[in-house]
């Protein structure tokens, strides 16, 4: 059974187990797999499994889908083939040895919602994965006051097009990333410079245009 791994710029935004015998990827928000950016098709692609064979089928994508640099129509992935979507590259996996953290990796059959990329669940790796609970306050703009917990593996921030970043939960903490845009933001006043940060209890965000608070515990 496979996985995909999601990501931009090099910054790991999402892992998929693939447990369905289709798992449909594009940029709306009922698909199995959702990208929001505008490189992507409304219904982009699908993968099917069939037996221990995943194969991806571009829907009649507006840019395509592109495989190890080559459009494709539909194909067999093999392990560790690179699906290349927009800026978006999507590495599939048929096994946990490749070069990403295993603390990411979805339990199959773990009753996950739909969008399998932004659900939390670490499987049985026992005391290592349990970090105390986290939210995000929202200090300015239309939605002044609001707290989001931080419940899932990978959560997005931003507006899509202008400046995203991303909150990944790790069994050592939460850690910050800069995902699309020109401008980076910035944590407590410093534009981030590398690829992530560590998040502190305290920490004050800045993304487009709006400032946040890193609460933790």
């Amino acid at each position: 059974m496979g996985k995909l791994v999601v990501s931009l710029d090099g910054v790991v935004i999402k892992e998929v187990q693939i447990t369905k015998d289709k798992t449909t990827l594009g940029r709306r928000p009922y698909n199995d797999i959702v990208i929001d950016n505008l490189a992507v098709s409304g219904e982009h692609a699908v993968l099917q499994m069939v037996g221990a064979d995943v194969f991806i089928e571009d829907l009649n994508s507006t840019n395509g889908t592109y495989i190890n640099g080559k459009a494709i129509k539909k194909q067999l992935l093999a392990d560790n083939d690179t699906v290349e979507i927009g800026k978006y590259k999507i590495k599939f996996l048929l096994n946990d040895g490749g070069d990403y953290e295993k603390t990411m990796i979805l339990k199959p059959g773990s009753g996950a919602p739909p969008n399998l990329g932004l659900t939390s669940s670490f499987g049985s790796l026992g005391n290592a994965a349990v970090i105390g609970p986290a939210s995000i306050k929202v200090l300015t703009g239309a939605a002044a006051g609001r707290e989001v917990s931080l419940t899932k593996v990978v959560t997005t921030l931003g507006k899509p097009g202008v400046q995203v970043a991303s909150i990944t939960k790790r069994p050592t903490g939460y850690v910050f990333a800069h995902v699309e845009g020109g401008q980076r933001p910035s944590v407590n006043g410093i534009p981030l410079t590398g690829e992530s940060i560590a998040l502190r209890t305290g920490d004050l965000i800045e993304l487009a245009g709006t400032q946040m608070q890193f609460i933790q515990g």
